[in-house]
């Protein structure tokens, strides 16, 4: 199946509803929690998870939810989470990929990361627009949800902080971590500058973003 083919079957309403809630969990959903999620039956959220799944949009498991093993634990129930793969559609084809790939590929050879991350602070000063500095994780958040970080905030309070599931430059981020990592930290920098609030951080995670953002030791004092 191709990509096209693929993401057509999101433009099912149910469907979509299942895929975008176990993407939102970030671990491994189960058949009973999905169909709960978005109120249908279990029989129904288990059809289209297995379509999602045979398409490639889902990885499934198999695991004993109980928590126990050995008779009486029960059998094995199939869990979902979202694949690692990625889907995408231009019309006409575009291969944007294989530019940034090459220009990365440039800038790490010719040691250009301060220039590359002098750009990405640029583009975070822009992306705050008009009002100025993202003073608050809320409007980190907001502005950053828009440019496909799948930001999450763990903790409350003080201790909140602010993690992003996503990372949109992931393919390059692979071959050129610290060059794009430099990338990222310096566009967070850009977004919250002048922020007495909210100060961002390399914090890197298996499969997230390397940057995180919280209340700034200025605020905490």
């Amino acid at each position: 199946m191709d990509d096209i083919d693929t993401i057509a079957l999101l433009q099912d309403a149910m469907r979509r509803r299942l895929y975008e809630y176990v993407a939102a969990q970030g671990r491994e959903v189960a058949r009973n929690e999905a169909a709960e999620a978005v109120g249908v039956g279990r029989t129904l959220a288990a059809f289209h998870l297995d379509k999602l799944a045979e398409a490639g949009l889902l990885e499934v498991a198999s695991r004993r939810l109980t928590g126990r093993s050995g008779p009486g634990a029960g059998r094995p129930a199939k869990v979902y989470r979202r694949a690692a793969a990625e889907r995408g559609v231009s019309v006409p084809p575009r291969d944007y990929r294989t530019v940034a790939g090459l220009l990365a590929e440039v800038a790490d050879a010719a040691g250009l990361d301060m220039e590359a991350q002098d750009a990405a602070r640029r583009l975070g000063r822009t992306l705050r627009g008009a009002g100025g500095s993202c003073g608050d994780l809320d409007a980190v958040r907001e502005v950053l949800a828009a440019r496909g970080y799948e930001p999450v905030v763990e903790g409350e309070g003080a201790e909140a902080v602010l993690r992003m599931r996503n990372c949109p430059f992931h393919v390059v981020a692979e071959r050129f971590p610290p060059l794009v990592c430099g990338m990222n930290l310096a566009m967070m920098e850009g977004l919250v500058e002048g922020s007495e609030g909210v100060g961002v951080r390399m914090d890197p995670r298996p499969g997230w973003c390397c940057v995180a953002a919280d209340h700034s030791k200025n605020n905490r004092d």
